[in-house]
């Protein structure tokens, strides 16, 4: 799998010509943007005229591009994988779909020499993913690095689930001042100071407990902090070689939840949990915690893994 990095945003593809292109709609036919809201409002059938607009989205929200044909098998394979994984993400990822033989210019734009092609589009500059069928697994972990590189940008929007992604001037994301904390967070994780952003998060929850967005926002960059200088083999060595020690354990449950792996993450820690001693159990639960918060109580995962967990608990 292709690591994905800041580089990875030089931009190798130009769409330049793409940009900012009115729709036009056939004779006869309704007015309609790239986007149908109610229906599916995280997935999005564009096209060569409507693409602009899903361009401008991506200075918001990562915007994952699925270039794909009716004829190609492969292609049927891997969409209900991509549109899987986006509605889980809930709004963080939007799913654009192009369907290459009716769009040429965006065919030619991706350079799309075979397909299924997935390309990334964070601020408006493309991120190339991967070409061919991939297995869900390779889907997450290549998600969860597009989101943390999308976070270095200072790309961090969420769609709300149930409004339009894409369509008119009142369907478009609201840019909304950020407080002066939260804009210094963000400004830090664009130059790669995760300690900064750290510090401003941590000092936003001091002045506001109830600081839900900072919460979160902290919680995601203490990850990037923690994997930032991490290599996954040597994390696998330590740990496959001392099995209750903690700090080690926790090096590869971060990676595990940072490259899509949450439910062996959790299954880690629980495993670890029960076989520390009681004194150091607090410790592992405070991680479980955190990470539970960084994935979404309603995950399914975090479900499971905090049942099991009330379960050794009590």
């Amino acid at each position: 799998m292709t690591e994905l990095s800041a580089a990875a945003l030089r931009g190798a593809v130009d769409l330049s010509s793409l940009r900012n292109r009115p729709a036009a709609p056939a004779p006869g036919a309704p007015e309609q943007g790239p986007v149908d809201g109610t229906a599916v409002p995280l997935i999005v059938d564009v096209t060569d005229a409507t693409f602009g607009q899903v361009l401008e989205l991506s200075q918001s929200v990562p915007v994952v591009v699925d270039l794909w044909a009716e004829w190609c098998g492969p292609c049927k394979q891997l969409s209900p994988v991509l549109e899987k994984v986006v509605t889980e993400l809930a709004g963080r990822v939007v799913l654009a779909k192009v369907d290459v033989d009716a769009n040429p210019q965006l065919a030619q734009g991706f350079r799309a020499q075979s397909i299924p092609m997935v390309v990334a589009l964070v601020a408006g500059q493309p991120v190339p993913l991967f070409t061919g069928a991939v297995p869900e697994e390779q889907v997450r972990e290549v998600f969860a690095q597009l989101l943390q590189l999308a976070a270095q940008h200072g790309v961090t929007g969420t769609i709300p689930v149930g409004e339009p992604a894409a369509d008119d001037e009142s369907a478009e994301p609201v840019e909304q001042p950020l407080a002066p904390l939260h804009q210094e967070a963000f400004d830090a994780i664009e130059r790669g100071d995760f300690a900064a952003a750290i510090e401003a998060y941590e000092q936003a929850l001091a002045e506001n407990p109830r600081d839900e967005d900072a919460r979160s926002g902290l919680g995601q960059v203490r990850l990037l902090f923690r994997t930032q200088d991490l290599d996954l083999n040597e994390a696998r060595a330590a740990a496959a070689a001392a099995p209750t020690d903690i700090p080690a354990q926790f090096a590869v449950a971060d990676l595990d939840v940072a490259g899509g792996h949450v439910a062996d993450a959790f299954d880690r820690l629980l495993d670890l949990f029960s076989a520390v001693p009681s004194d150091e159990k607090g410790l592992v639960r405070e991680r479980l915690v955190e990470l539970f918060g960084l994935v979404g109580d309603a995950d399914a995962r975090v479900v499971a893994a905090r049942r099991r967990l009330a379960t050794l608990l009590f």
